[in-house]
């Protein structure tokens, strides 16, 4: 590898351990690494290239992988991931395992749930040859299974059970898909419910929470009477054609005397 994308590399790993990490940084110094790798044919990797090199490109992917999820860009995650996938599959046999693949894996299955894309998560999880006994692909196996119960109390404590801290802004993405789903029950179901019981059912830990998403779903909160009064979508009216429906049975009825 060049002695610039050397320095380049060791520049990145130091700003990315570091804490708190500039990810500012780490953002810019991935786009000169990237450039780097597709000018040494790493990006890529061609027939005879040093696997060592593949070592430090496949790195600095998965540096890119979780730094698109600290800065919340998942379509950056996506890019980093499909690229990844040369590495993982095609030089298995040629590299040293490494120890964020499953980790990284593990992150691509809860994306998929958030996305509610279950076949896509069947056929992946199928596709690995390692599963259940490994923590970062049981974290989204349970998710998954959760999910299809309803038990989402089971999920809202799974944020606080993830195997690492990148995983909390998936499960954080998929309360918000289960609370709007609560919510849509709550207000088929009542009229209207105590701000406790409310925030109990959508899983807020603070009243201000439960309000600014009441806003949203444009609720009434009465913050004095500690209720919570859902806005009720008017019936639909559906206008029954009689007139055609009486034509048609009594030609039906002629048809059938004919028969007859």
């Amino acid at each position: 590898m060049a002695s610039n994308l050397g320095a380049l590399y060791q520049d990145l790993i130091q700003t990315f351990r570091s804490q708190p990490s500039d990810l500012k940084k780490v953002g810019v110094l991935l786009a000169q690494l990237k450039v780097g790798l597709i000018q040494a044919g790493l990006l890529i990797p061609q027939p005879g290239v040093n696997p060592q090199d593949l070592v430090i490109a496949r790195e600095i992917l998965e540096i890119g992988a979780f730094w698109s999820i600290r800065t919340k860009d998942i379509p950056s995650f996506d890019r980093y991931f499909s690229q990844l996938q040369t590495f993982y599959n095609d030089y298995r046999g040629l590299l040293p395992e490494s120890p964020r693949e499953y980790p990284i894996r593990g992150l691509n299955l809860i994306r998929l749930l958030t996305q509610n894309r279950i076949a896509d998560f069947h056929t992946t999880l199928e596709s690995l040859p390692l599963r259940a006994d490994n923590p970062f692909i049981a974290h989204p196996m349970n998710l998954e299974r959760w999910l299809m119960e309803g038990s989402y109390s089971k999920v809202w404590n799974a944020r606080e059970e993830a195997p690492a801290e990148e995983y909390k802004f998936f499960v954080d993405s998929l309360m918000g898909t289960i609370r709007n789903e609560i919510a849509s029950c709550e207000e088929t179901a009542y009229d209207s419910l105590p701000l406790k019981d409310a925030a109990t059912l959508l899983f807020f830990k603070s009243q201000p929470e439960l309000v600014a998403f009441a806003q949203k779903r444009g609720w009434q909160v009465d913050l004095t009477g500690g209720i919570i009064s859902f806005a009720k979508k008017g019936e639909e009216k559906i206008e029954i054609p009689k007139e055609k429906l009486i034509a048609a049975n009594l030609s039906y009825a002629r048809e059938l005397e004919q028969i007859v």
